[in-house]
């Protein structure tokens, strides 16, 4: 798994992707957050918080993380390269991991330098330091959750074709499903409704939000992230039989 997951890493950095996503991941998040006027703009709200980027960043992923994984198995297969990764001397699940990973790393790369808002918002705060670390930090846990499902989804997606775009495409339409569709499905059947939502990513990131670590919503994302990668899994079986 090592010697993929070095590979992935390699590839990222060796082309202008990794650089690209990082770059995207922050400066969409700076403008939203500190520039552009609105409902996520941190000076406007009047709370020394952290909710505006927990609650843009989902959404700014739905997207990036896709772009990312969406190379993973595709480009193999596009470059005829999947057949020969496969006789290597190793399991599928251990090449599946190694991009798994791979992806999952270069994600939390581009989340790294987002500590520098905890630390202004703390220093705006009034009094300085008036900002809530529990609800910062539980957000942070849920982040990394979140990401791992959306790149398993992305991983899985990557199986499905050898075109990138399709394979980017089918991951944004799972990874919206699975973060706002089970929410919208609440709304048309209101006697179900709190069952429903909690089938979503959405309400399980929110609870992860306010600080609470609940081991409910720990099996909620372990569940759906190990859950798509068994399915690459099964895929790069029936593509070797």
């Amino acid at each position: 798994m090592k010697s993929i997951l070095v590979r992935e890493i390699k590839s990222f950095f060796g082309s202008p992707i990794g650089y690209l996503v990082i770059a995207l991941f922050l400066i969409l998040n700076g403008l939203f957050l500190w520039v552009f006027q609105g409902d996520y703009n941190i000076l406007n709200t009047g709370f020394a918080d952290m909710s505006p980027f927990f609650t843009l960043s989902p959404w700014i992923l739905i997207f990036l993380i896709p772009a990312v994984t969406m190379r993973s198995f595709s480009d193999e297969k596009k470059q005829g390269t999947l057949e020969l990764l496969l006789t290597k001397p190793l399991s599928h699940w251990q090449i599946v991991n190694g991009k798994f990973f791979g992806a999952f790393l270069l994600i939390i790369i581009a989340i790294i330098p987002t500590f520098i808002y905890v630390f202004a918002i703390s220093n705006l705060g009034s009094p300085e330091g008036n900002i809530d670390m529990g609800s910062t930090i539980g957000s942070y846990f849920g982040l990394l959750f979140l990401i791992a499902g959306y790149s398993a989804i992305g991983i899985f997606t990557s199986t499905l074709s050898e075109n990138q775009i399709v394979a980017f495409i089918i991951a944004v339409f799972l990874s919206f499903f699975f973060y706002f569709g089970f929410d919208g499905l609440a709304t048309l059947t209101p006697n179900s409704a709190n069952f429903i939502s909690e089938l979503g990513m959405q309400e399980h990131f929110k609870s992860m939000s306010r600080g609470v670590i609940d081991t409910r919503d720990i099996l909620y994302f372990s569940s759906i992230t190990i859950a798509f990668l068994s399915l690459t899994v099964y895929k790069l079986k029936s593509v070797q039989l």
